[in-house]
């Protein structure tokens, strides 16, 4: 699986602290894009299928940062976020951080980017490789991911299914997971899983479900 490319997106409505990130990450050999505001990003921006980092300013003018992180997890981006906070708003960070966003950093102190940027892109990685496992599932296979994580049977997971079926072929899926998501049992695709819940939100409702 070919290594993917990992970009890191600044949404700050500060031309003085997007510039400053923007010469301190350049410096570092990072590819980059900065937007001014949380609706420029998110028209410019394909979040559903770009992996990378998006240093979200806390509070913007127009649309805030929460609600710019709110809109990628309704769509299920794999971006790691990274906010930044005025101190005054540090219990505000921490519930995002608690929802789902990787860390937050205090304003003025951007040069922290760095040391915080280094496991947030460790992250991205990761996920960008989890992403590309989870797309090789069918539909029906992915349907079977949580009940198996939870650590139901092939029996119990067949009641479940609609229509349902025999837990014989509950028992090739479990083998086709198994393979695709490269874990060997349920315990580890519990771990995966748990990782992924920014993926594993609802899928839209599809016509026809593969076999």
């Amino acid at each position: 699986m070919k290594p993917p490319r990992l970009n890191i997106y600044i949404v700050d409505d500060d031309e003085d602290v997007r510039r400053s990130l923007v010469m301190l990450l350049h410096a570092q050999g990072h590819a980059m894009q900065a937007f001014e505001s949380g609706e420029a990003f998110l028209a410019q921006v394909d979040v559903a299928s770009q992996y990378g980092c998006a240093v979200l300013d806390l509070r913007m003018q127009g649309m805030s940062g929460i609600e710019v992180f709110d809109q990628l997890l309704a769509r299920r981006s794999p971006l790691v976020v990274l906010f930044l906070s005025g101190h005054g708003d540090i219990e505000l960070a921490l519930e995002q951080v608690k929802k789902g966003a990787c860390d937050w950093i205090p304003k003025p102190s951007t040069p922290q980017v760095l040391a915080k940027l280094t496991p947030a892109l460790e992250l991205a990685a990761q996920r960008a490789v989890d992403h590309q496992r989870w797309s090789t599932l069918t539909d029906r296979e992915r349907e079977v991911v949580k009940p198996l994580a939870r650590g139901l049977s092939s029996r119990e997971i067949a009641r479940l299914l609609k229509p349902e079926v025999g837990f014989r072929v509950v028992d090739t899926y479990r083998a086709r997971i198994f393979e695709k998501l490269q874990v060997a049992n349920a315990t580890e695709l519990a771990v995966w899983v748990a990782r992924n819940g920014w993926l594993l939100r609802e899928d839209p409702p599809h016509a026809k479900v593969k076999p």
